[in-house]
């Protein structure tokens, strides 16, 4: 990113106060960006992952829902930029509360599109989810996957992906429509399996609940997922499209565990949990990125292969006051 534009560049990141969030909006005001983030209201006024990053005097924080119009076209005036990454993303909380899902996810991106219409908007990016794709009909997965609808919280992502793209396709809204796989790193929420088991194994646990762990997944390092979203609002050429996020390198869920008890030096056993086990049919049993059109639009590559960002993980969580906040005996759906 060219330092001299960025100085006067107004960028909005809602979801800011999430994990990837908090870490776009970090990597964003090291770039020079005049960054706005959005933290989901609350009574506690906490600013969530915000509260972690350092300079929040640079930062301009505001509180609201995206599930306001009115508060999304006041909080998109004046602004070059939007990153639009606010969503509900626990897919097990999505079989007990479907409505909040569609309100957050597509509404809520219904919302966004407007008020950038509305406001003129130079670039929005939309997060979306590899999750869209569902079990993998053949692999490496490309943007041209069919799209399954596998659970509640996939659903609603589909669902708000097609809003985004009508508004490009009906109003030419320059947006486009990024699709990370699974990302992982420091904050990451307790809910997702790497920082689970981190937490698990620090908190000195003999044996190891855990869900199904034959299915595979394409691990992305957070700095990594940030870096592609950067790259793809900064290109013109992306205008309209969908483009993954990911590092085409496939591994099980119990591949990755013998990594982390190796790094970690533990002995611990894994037991199945059967209330952490999916649906038969909701079950995402391989997802492997194929990269070569976000490679082919920006030159984006990844930097941080699985052993490093591993490592870099465990290190974070193994800080006493990051350790913490992961309740290792509490399995929050």
């Amino acid at each position: 990113m060219a330092h001299g534009r960025n100085a006067k560049m107004k960028v909005l990141v809602t979801g800011a106060d999430g994990f990837i969030g908090s870490h776009l909006v970090e990597m964003l005001m090291k770039s020079g960006f005049q960054v706005t983030a959005l933290a989901q209201y609350n009574s506690f006024n906490s600013w969530g992952w915000l509260e972690d990053i350092e300079n929040k005097k640079d930062l301009n924080i505001v509180s609201g829902d995206i599930r306001d119009q009115f508060f999304c076209e006041k909080i998109s005036k004046n602004i070059d930029f939007i990153f639009h990454l606010a969503a509900l993303i626990a897919i097990p909380h999505s079989y007990i509360s479907p409505g909040s899902y569609i309100d957050t996810n597509v509404i809520g991106t219904l919302n966004i599109c407007q008020s950038a219409m509305k406001n003129n908007i130079e670039r929005i990016l939309i997060t979306s989810t590899s999750e869209v794709y569902g079990s993998a009909q053949y692999t490496p997965i490309d943007e041209k996957h069919p799209l399954q609808a596998q659970s509640p919280y996939s659903a609603s992502k589909i669902a708000s992906d097609a809003i985004a793209m009508s508004f490009y396709n009906s109003f030419e809204l320059p947006l486009t429509i990024a699709r990370p796989f699974n990302t992982y790193g420091p904050r990451q929420s307790a809910r997702a399996v790497i920082p689970s088991i981190i937490s698990q194994i620090l908190y000195g646990k003999k044996e190891i609940k855990i869900g199904d762990t034959t299915p595979t997944r394409d691990f992305s390092y957070v700095e990594d997922t940030c870096r592609g979203f950067t790259e793809l609002i900064n290109n013109k050429n992306t205008i309209g499209e969908t483009v993954n996020i990911g590092s085409n390198f496939e591994i099980s869920i119990f591949e990755t565990l013998k990594k982390i008890k190796t790094i970690m030096n533990s002995d611990v056993e894994f037991v199945e949990d059967q209330s952490r086990l999916r649906p038969k049919n909701s079950e995402v049993y391989r997802l492997w990125c194929d990269n070569s059109k976000i490679k082919k639009l920006t030159g984006f590559e990844p930097k941080i292969n699985i052993d490093l960002g591993l490592k870099k993980t465990i290190d974070w969580i193994s800080v006493p006051e990051n350790l913490i906040k992961y309740k290792a005996d509490i399995y929050n759906v």
